[in-house]
This record gives C-alpha cells, structure tokens and sequence, in this order.
C-alpha cells in the first residue's frame, strides 16, 4: 500500500489508506477502473449514514451470518475490489462458515483473474480450492448477458447462498430467479441489488466484513433451530426502509 501518502495525523487517515489501497489494486490488475468510480459511490453514501455500522446493519449481518451457516454450499462471489479491500476478512470468513471462494468478473480478463487469484494464494488459499479460473469447470448462466455469467460448476453454478458483496443487480436478480438465496454487502438501500436480494447489508465493506467473520464465530454452536428462528424474524424490506430513514434523515 502506499502509505507514505497517508500521514498519521490527517483527520480522514482511514479513508485514506482505503482509497490508496484501490489505487494500488488498479495498478497491479487487481481492481478494474470503474472499481475506483464505485469505490468513490460508495465512500459517499457512506457519509450519508455516518460512516458507522448502524443498527439496521448490525441485524442484517446477524441474518446473513445464520444463513451461511445453514447453507449446504454457500459461495462467496470476489471481486477486484474485495480482493483489494478484504483478502484476510474474506479468507477468514471462508474457513469461519466455510464457504467457497469463486472470482467471478464483470470487466474479466485473463490477467486480472490471476492478479486476484494471486492476492488470495499468496495468503496461503490453496489454488486447487479457488473456484473461477480453471476454464475446464466454466459453464454460463443463461439468465446473465454480461462476463458475470460465466461461473464455475462447482460453485456459483450450484450454490444455495451467494454471497455478493458490492452493487451488481442484473446477477443478483438472474440468482433470485434460479431459486438462490442472495446476500449482499451494499451502502445504496435504493439499488437493484439491495431491493433483490434476501439480506442486505447496508454498511460499509471494510466494516461490516469483520463483524459479520466475529457473528458466524459467535453463531456457529448455536443449533439449526435457533438459526432458522434467526432468519423467521429477519425482515429485509424493514432493515432497507430503516437504512433509507438514515440517509434521509440527514
């Protein structure tokens, strides 16, 4: 990262080192360019709901936790942008459910596949359990127009729960539409993903990703009961009207 841009003192230090962290994934093929423009979306729907992780968020990441937990094959979707972001938090929670890792692209080449693969293998992922990049297992989604339909068999191809941190609507309806329970990570309560989806997020990545590794920890002894008894009381449409309270309210 390039800290040396980022004195200690500057009032907005943590954003800082957020935003440079992307810049460093643009220029080792990590992150796409438009990664930067979302990147910069997201940063100000942030300061619309405080740059906290709110109430609404804290229920929402309990349900997404008790919902992988119940999965038979949850996968979670990565993205140049997680990969930059979130490596450790997303290898944590992948061993914490565990869930599979799938990169799955919508500006996909070849060498941004191995830019973010790299990302994840240097940290001790084995290659062999990185879904998405062997082209023998790749099949496509029929229901998706766009790079993003082209998955792996053994992962978002079957998957009961995907998780798809980051706005992406057009995937998250196609999965709704095959019978796949979504779960996403999203500051806009207003977009197509976080409408579609079975349970939003609405935080920021960086700080939801932790609690949401610390939940499935907590949650993981709890039995299969008081999980389903956790989703029942879960209700998504409530937590984006609360979400859209907050930033209205400002």
């Amino acid at each position: 990262m390039t800290g040396e841009y980022v004195p200690e003192n500057h009032p907005r230090t943590e954003s800082l080192r957020i935003r440079h962290a992307i810049i460093d994934g643009l220029k080792n093929n990590v992150v796409a360019e438009a990664g930067l423009i979302a990147h910069g979306r997201g940063e100000a729907l942030d300061y619309l709901i405080g740059e906290k992780t709110n109430p609404f968020a804290i229920k929402a990441i309990e349900a997404a936790a008790a919902l992988l937990l119940l999965a038979k094959h949850p996968v979670f979707s990565v993205n140049g942008n997680i990969a930059a972001l979130v490596p450790d938090e997303t290898i944590d929670l992948s061993k914490a459910v565990p869930l599979a890792l799938e990169i799955n692209l919508f500006y996909r080449t070849r060498e941004r596949e191995e830019a973010i693969a790299q990302v994840f293998t240097s940290r001790g992922v084995s290659e062999d359990s990185l879904l998405g990049i062997a082209l023998d297992k790749r099949t496509e989604i029929d229901e998706i127009t766009h790079n993003r339909r082209i998955v792996d068999n053994r992962g978002i191809n079957v998957a009961d729960v995907v998780f798809v941190p980051l706005e992406d609507g057009d995937r998250t309806e196609a999965l709704v539409s095959r019978g796949q329970k979504v779960v996403t990570i999203d500051l806009n309560p207003l977009s197509r993903t976080a409408q579609k989806s079975h349970i939003t997020i609405v935080d920021n990545l960086v700080r939801a990703m932790p609690i949401l590794v610390n939940k499935v920890n907590q949650l993981s002894s709890n039995s299969k009961e008081q999980l389903e008894k956790i989703i029942s009381d879960y209700d998504n449409d409530l937590i984006l009207k609360e979400a859209e309270k907050a930033i209205r309210s400002i």
